[in-house]
């Protein structure tokens, strides 16, 4: 699929580019290969194939969760510049 020179400037457009004109002959030219290429893709017969949304192994990288006792709310409170009801108490950050 050839592109035309106004197709090439109006991408260009889009993209922000200024390009001069052996540029746009240029981009011309690799834009039509580029999009015979994925024409000739599409001829491909993928009826067999699934879709997918990966070719790659499903895996966590995070560890498994474990349960564990939580560190007592009183010492961690003790620590603390100010607590209110058993809650951290922070200066008002809006009025």
């Amino acid at each position: 699929m050839a592109l035309t020179l106004s197709e090439v400037e109006h991408i260009a457009e889009l993209a922000k580019l200024s390009l001069s004109d052996e540029e746009k002959a240029r981009f011309r030219e690799q834009l039509s290969a580029i999009l015979d290429y994925v024409a000739m893709l599409n001829r491909l017969d993928t009826s067999a194939i699934p879709p997918t949304a990966t070719v790659l192994p499903l895996r966590t990288v995070l560890r498994p969760d474990e349960v564990t006792p939580s560190f007592p709310r009183e010492k961690l409170l003790a620590n603390a510049p100010d607590a209110n009801a058993g809650m951290f108490q922070v200066p008002p950050v809006l009025e």
